[in-house]
């Protein structure tokens, strides 16, 4: 017999021993544990305790899904005219389709309960309430391509996918920057600041970025002025440790429209990797729409690599 619950105070063990037991799908932390949860889930101010819903076979728990909403328009609280189910996680052997279909029935009964008029499956900004840091890469990609549980249960619901994120990596051991006359001739314009431990700039930053160590970089002319281009990282491993090797997420890569397609985003994010290099930092990892091709045609002259890829639900109907 299945049954399902809201989410209890007790449940932290149960839900961190559901992870663990999907300890080999590729794009899942492994530092899952109560306390992590804790701290990346469970303590945001807009955390509600029916939208994490809990399955149980037989008395026993077997799976979760969790559904939240995004931020509004001036990222200052929540909207729930948009809501996303951003996760579903099964124990491996249990009754997989009838448990997954039952816990999306139940994210959805609470979505349009908070007055969601659409219904989203996987989180991705600005639908990323929660799992930042333990699921996907720098960012929520959506549902991993590796989720098949889940991307299932979605398509099964009546879902259909509507968008498609690569997830890419650059290995700093082996990054070059890009030398001609036209990145020589931004060095002689501008200058880029660092930013160790940049505050966040708005509620929702806050919020969903406030438990990771962030740095920003702006480039600014030599001779003085506002930013024309900023990139922001986040710190990717477990409690902000300064382990040699490790790696860090972009988060955002912006330059101002008057400079865009200029070369002035390859000279940032060089400068950025390095000073990476000289603090022990050894591979950054990014994500973009594939729909994005400026994006992807940036990472590709600065020879990221696709180590992964997901995409966004939204239900039919």
């Amino acid at each position: 017999m299945i049954s399902f619950r809201s989410f209890c105070n007790t449940d932290p063990p149960a839900i961190a021993a559901i992870w663990r037991s999907r300890a080999e799908q590729l794009g899942l932390s492994r530092a899952a544990s109560p306390d992590v949860f804790e701290q990346l889930v469970f303590s945001k101010p807009f955390f509600e305790r029916a939208g994490l819903i809990l399955a149980f076979e037989e008395g026993r728990p077997v799976g979760f899904a969790h559904a939240g909403f995004g931020a509004n328009e001036n990222n200052s609280g929540i909207s729930t005219a948009l809501g996303t189910t951003c996760l579903m996680m099964l124990e491996p052997g249990c009754s997989e389709s009838d448990v997954a279909a039952g816990l999306l029935e139940h994210c959805e009964e609470y979505l349009r309960g908070r007055g969601a008029q659409v219904l989203y499956g996987g989180g991705m900004a600005p639908l990323n309430p929660f799992y930042l840091g333990l699921y996907g890469g720098s960012e929520l990609p959506g549902v991993l391509d590796s989720d098949q549980i889940a991307r299932t249960a979605f398509e099964n619901g009546r879902y259909r996918e509507i968008e498609r994120t690569r997830i890419m990596r650059i290995d700093l051991n082996r990054f070059e920057s890009v030398i001609d006359r036209q990145q020589m001739q931004i060095r002689r314009q501008m200058v880029v600041e660092a930013q160790i431990d940049a505050p966040t700039r708005t509620w929702w930053e806050a919020c969903t970025l406030g438990e990771f160590e962030l740095t920003r970089f702006e480039m600014v002319p030599r001779g003085g002025g506002s930013a024309v281009a900023s990139a922001l990282f986040r710190g990717m491993d477990p409690s902000g440790a300064k382990t040699f090797g490790r790696t860090a997420g972009l988060m955002t890569c912006a330059v101002d429209p008057a400079y865009r397609r200029r070369g002035y985003a390859v000279f940032l994010l060089s400068e950025a990797f390095r000073q990476f290099q000289r603090q022990g930092i050894m591979t950054v990892e990014a994500q973009t729409l594939e729909t994005n091709l400026p994006a992807v045609n940036l990472y590709k002259k600065m020879k990221f690599e696709q180590i992964g890829g997901g995409g966004i639900f939204r239900k039919e109907g």
